[in-house]
């Protein structure tokens, strides 16, 4: 090749650009925003993908919504997606990533069994790499046993328990004397088993009277006709069915049930989830019950108003109140802390107390479980559809939401912990 037509630059002129160059690059990375990436690992394929997405959304709402107030203490929060394909071993495979991108805080609730075995490598990670610790943040995994005899301090959840589920429906089954006798139902895996527990328990307490007809387990996440187990709970006679289904398992459940004509209550903890009720249809108004802590005829202008934003943003409703939740609070510990550390946050979060527009939240330091009010709603006919003048808000365009049956303080959802928790030592002054 001939020099002269090589692009050979002379050398101060090639100097006086990397110069250039590299002051506009140290400009722009002394702009740029510093960044809490957060690891969001749960399904995103196979059957329960689209509880999954619709989780990741939330956050990112969540995020976007303290980043564009101009973020907390210099920093801005970023996603990152991770898919656990709603598996034990997948969502460890994801963890592994998330700390060899040097990714400080997880977050996860799609599975109870995830969360204890990510609940256990990060508390195993944090003992090895106490300089790279980690910190999960559950937003959904409602097993008591991960804030009783599994409960760790590098895990904070910020959903009600099973347990504390079950109890606020039992509130209102023991108002309803008519029913007397309950079907079980739910997915054999630790928290479906919790589910089971819990309601035979309580129900001992208090309705003695009602008879338990039936308790069936069912594979997660495989069964794709709910029939059988429809024509169970028919010939039982129940007159109502307590389940803990979530994801395709409760919509499935559900439309089997309303082809099969079966004339019975739903007691559910996520009927309100994304595609339950268009699954339930009208057949479901009046008949299906669920407990969250939130829906969207509470009657809170704040909540309504980010709840239509973000059905405007994404062309789905909003149903994770409590992502919001556990985003203000990650923030606050961040901002109160004055640290990104994961143990100086962990330590703020403990017992912190944050006025949510629903009232005072507390995570409870003695296990990290979030104390929250819950409301008890029945789904029914909108005012419009010439059902209930109070319900103004419907699901996925059916025509039906929920109506307040109970509202739940958090002090009466609280629950006694057997958690004994191993907390790190704190440095001596040096």
């Amino acid at each position: 090749m001939s020099l002269r037509h090589s692009p050979v630059l002379p050398v101060f002129a090639a100097s006086t650009m990397f110069l250039a160059g590299a002051c506009m690059s140290a400009a722009q990375a002394a702009a740029a925003p510093k960044t809490v990436p957060v690891a969001f690992i749960d399904p995103l394929s196979g059957p329960f993908a689209n509880a999954g997405e619709s989780s990741l959304r939330h956050f990112r709402a969540a995020f976007d919504r303290i980043n564009a107030r101009g973020g907390v203490a210099g920093y801005r929060f970023e996603s990152v997606a991770l898919d656990s394909k709603g598996q034990v071993q997948e969502a460890l495979a994801q963890l592994r990533i998330a700390a060899d991108q040097g990714i400080r805080f997880v977050v996860q609730g799609q599975s109870s069994a995830v969360a204890l075995a990510l609940s256990e490598a990060i508390a195993k990670h944090n003992a090895r790499e106490p300089d790279r610790s980690m910190l999960l943040l559950n937003y959904a995994a409602v097993d008591p046993d991960l804030t009783n005899s599994r409960c760790s301090f590098w895990h904070f959840r910020f959903d009600a328990s099973s347990d504390m589920r079950v109890e606020a429906l039992a509130s209102l089954l023991e108002r309803e004397r008519s029913i007397s006798r309950v079907y079980i139902i739910g997915q054999n895996y630790s928290f479906g088993q919790q589910v089971s527990r819990a309601a035979k328990e309580v129900l001992a307490r208090r309705r003695p009277d009602i008879r338990i007809v039936g308790d069936d387990l069912h594979p997660l996440g495989q069964v794709k006709d709910f029939a059988p187990y429809v024509a169970k709970i028919k010939a039982s006679g129940a007159e109502a069915v307590i389940t803990g289904n979530w994801g395709n398992d409760l919509a499935l459940l559900i439309r089997a049930a309303r082809q099969a004509a079966l004339e019975v209550r739903f007691y559910t903890f996520y009927a309100g989830s994304l595609g339950a009720v268009t699954a339930i249809g009208e057949a479901g108004a009046g008949r299906v019950i669920q407990v969250n802590e939130w829906h969207a005829n509470v009657g809170e202008p704040s909540i309504e108003g980010v709840a239509h934003a973000y059905k405007a943003r994404f062309g789905e409703d909003y149903y994770f109140h409590r992502i919001g939740t556990l985003a203000d609070m990650l923030a606050a510990a961040i901002e109160g802390s004055r640290s990104t550390e994961p143990l100086a946050v962990a330590r703020t979060l403990e017992g912190m107390r944050h006025l949510t527009p629903l009232g005072e939240v507390q995570m409870r330091a003695a296990d990290h479980q979030l104390l929250q009010p819950l409301y008890v709603s029945t789904l029914v006919k909108t005012g419009e559809r010439g059902g209930d003048r109070a319900v103004r808000n419907d699901v996925e365009g059916t025509g039906l939401g929920f109506r307040t049956d109970a509202r739940i303080e958090a002090y009466v959802t609280a629950q006694p912990t057997t958690c004994a928790m191993n907390r790190p030592p704190r440095r001596a002054p040096s």
